[in-house]
This record gives structure tokens, sequence and C-alpha cells, in this order.
């Protein structure tokens, strides 16, 4: 779940994902801290209480207030912010973990804050929530292996035959850009393609509920990392699983 409200300048965004676990919020702390670098390849790390992008501060947070379920850091600088101000928080609370930042003054334009900073924002919180999170409970019993590839083979299929009545000679570039906008649209509006009906299988995230666009594009970027190691990592890394739905 997502919400964003811009006031004055200032905007207030949340992230929340269901969760039956209760970390601490000293994990909570810890777990976004060291979880950072792995969900951005190490593009983006912690040192001390800021978040660098190789040399550049992005942000600068000041001493964390860690209670029995939460984490609340101050605002206090950094490039990617206008002026000191505004606070992001981590909870667990009502069967939910929940990420907040409120009143952040972005140094970016709103217009292009919402159409740059602002997604990435919203991904890296959510695949970090659902890092919190784990996948005990499960959100379903696992599609196996053979299944998978079934449902893969017959969405192959569809986007090749796709490209041909485009008119397309089946340029690769073609097939590649019908293929991401297949998948990407199928995992985010249902979790479901073709293949996956065909198979009764779905794609969700580990908490059950629905990949996000930015969610089920960052899947599709891993997916071939997974081909080459023959392990599902770009379901590790995108907190997603692909589970068993016979019913339509």
């Amino acid at each position: 779940m997502t919400v964003l409200q811009v006031e004055d300048g200032q905007v207030s965004a949340q992230d929340s994902v269901a969760s039956a676990r209760v970390p601490t919020g000293r994990e909570l702390r810890d777990g976004y801290l060291d979880g950072i670098g792995e969900v951005t390849f190490g593009l983006v790390c912690a040192r001390e209480s800021s978040l660098y992008l190789g040399p550049l501060e992005l942000l600068r947070f000041g001493p964390a207030t860690v209670t029995g379920t939460a984490v609340d850091w101050p605002i206090v600088g950094g490039i990617t912010t206008r002026a000191p101000g505004g606070h992001f928080r981590i909870e667990a609370a009502g069967g939910r973990l929940t990420a907040s930042i409120d009143r952040y003054r972005p140094r970016l334009p709103l217009p292009l804050y919402a159409m740059t900073q602002l997604p990435v924002h919203h991904l890296l919180t959510r695949l970090l929530l659902l890092r919190a999170r784990g996948r005990d409970p499960a959100a379903g019993v696992a599609a196996s292996s053979s299944d998978r590839r079934r449902a893969a083979a017959v969405d192959i299929a569809l986007c090749v035959t796709l490209t041909g009545l485009a008119g397309s000679r089946l340029r690769l570039r073609t097939l590649l850009g019908i293929a991401a906008a297949y998948h990407v649209a199928c995992w985010s509006v249902s979790g479901r393609t073709l293949g996956g009906l065909v198979a009764g299988q779905r794609v969700v995230a580990v908490d059950g509920s629905r990949p996000t666009v930015m969610q089920s594009t960052f899947r599709l970027l891993l997916l071939p990392v997974s081909w080459v190691t023959n392990r599902p990592i770009h379901d590790e890394l995108a907190g997603t699983d692909v589970i068993n739905t016979p019913d339509p």
C-alpha cells in the first residue's frame, strides 16, 4: 500500500506491507541501514546515519529515536534535500510494517521529483519492508519449476506472435519491448500472465499483495541473472514469489 501527500512543497509518503512478524525498532533500524546496499547492489550505501551514492551524500539523518517496535530519523541534509526538516519512520503495528516520510523538502522541483526520485524511493522502501517481513509465512504454495517453465514457454510464444502481428520481422528490440510491457503490465495488474493462467500460477509479493509497477520492472530486469545462475534471484531480490492459484 502506498500513500502520497504534498503540501506547501513538502512531501509526505507512506508504504506498508502485511506482516505477522513484529520486528523490534533496533531490527528495523539495522535492517534498513544494512539492507539498502544489498537491494541497490552497492550503488547506495549507509555510512553512519547518511545514505551515499559513491562520494555523494544523498540524504543525511540526525540521531535515530528507537522504541520497542519503531525507529524514527529526523532529516537534516543531503544533496536531495532542499532544507532540513521532516522525519523518516519505520514501525511495526497492526499487522503491518509501515515506512513513512513526513514533511520532506526535496531539492528537485515537485513534478521532476514525482517522476524520478519518488518512484525509486517507493521501490527501495517496499523492497526493504518485504525483506524485514521475511518469507515466513509464505504467501501460498510455491509453483514447481516445471510449471514455471511451462508458463514461460506460453508467454514467449505469445510475445513472438504479437511481434509478428505488429509487422516486425522478429527484430530483437521489438520483441524485447513487447515482452517487457506485457510482463510488467500483467504482473502489476493481476500477477498473472497468459502462461500463468494456463499453468495455474500467479506472481505475488511475499506478503501476498500485487507487485507494484516498479517492483515488477525490477523483477524483470533481474531475470537474466536468474537464467545464468539457474536460481530465482529475481524473486529473491524483488521480494516476490510464484504461487499456485488453480482458480481463475
